[in-house]
């Protein structure tokens, strides 16, 4: 009798070299997952993201990082090209069990200011809006075409209380979440059909290299310590251990949601 080997699964995290992204990694391969990371990061950088790679190695897992622009379509295009080539150097079946998109680029502009070279554009808000939201989608719908997705997937997609809140020059990021929770709706009702779930995770407040870029942050954080129950802001742990509990096949039926992982911050008004 001929003994099936089970597919290897894998983590595909795009924003990988920072943040709630490099946590994910780190904490997915701890997990017994194999780690592709997507990052674009300068030269001054890449010793942070070979320290990553390093920590992911000494768990015991395989792993590809990618230095390139995530929102570009070729480029997009050229990493599952390159995962695919991967896989069929390993040998054997694999397919994608984690999908997270942790994007953290966007304008960090005011609506209307004195000064109209000083308040967001057209441009701005348009790129921030598609790399921080609807970047999302073009992943998915590639990794569907090349049957990198199978059933017991988990997509996974970092929103904020921003998406739902006013926050001061968060605006278009603000719009860029709502869009982004509003794609993880349509996906997760087009995937169910495939035994695939889609979530976003809405984490509490967090100093992270992308979040410190906001106006105001250190003050927006202080009150964020004070009404939350737990008496401390979210980290990026936090969210990763929660993303490692949830890709279990028991959520197998949890799909389309807004999940906080905040310790109650969101609740109290």
């Amino acid at each position: 009798m001929t003994e099936t080997t089970a597919p290897r699964p894998w983590a595909l995290v795009v924003g990988s070299s920072s943040g709630f992204g490099e946590a994910a990694s780190v904490e997915l391969a701890r997990e017994g997952l194999d780690i592709f990371g997507v990052h674009f990061d300068r030269r001054s950088a890449m010793g942070h993201v070979n320290e990553i790679v390093e920590k992911i190695k000494a768990a015991g897992r395989d792993v590809a990082f990618f230095n390139v622009n995530a929102a570009d379509a070729e480029k997009r295009a050229g990493v599952l090209d390159q995962i695919e080539e991967h896989w069929k150097q390993a040998g054997g079946e694999h397919f994608i069990k984690v999908f997270l998109h942790s994007v953290a680029f966007g304008s960090l502009l005011p609506y209307l200011a004195e000064n109209s070279d000083k308040q967001l554009t057209q441009a701005q808000m348009e790129m921030t809006i598609d790399v921080m939201g609807s970047n999302l989608v073009y992943w998915v719908q590639e990794m569907m075409r090349r049957k990198m997705l199978r059933p017991g997937s988990r997509i996974f997609a970092l929103t904020s209380a921003g998406g739902h809140s006013v926050i001061p020059n968060y605006g278009a990021v603000s719009a860029a979440k709502a869009v982004l929770e509003s794609h993880i709706r349509q996906l997760a009702y087009e995937l169910m059909p495939h035994g695939v779930t889609a979530n976003a995770i809405q984490a509490g407040v967090t100093i992270t290299p992308g979040s410190s870029k906001i106006p105001g942050i250190e003050q927006l954080a202080e009150f964020a310590r004070m009404r939350n129950p737990g008496g401390r802001l979210t980290t990026p742990q936090d969210v990763a251990s929660a993303i490692a509990a949830l890709m279990s096949d028991k959520t197998y039926w949890m799909t389309g949601n807004v999940i906080r992982v905040d310790g109650g911050e969101d609740i109290v008004a």
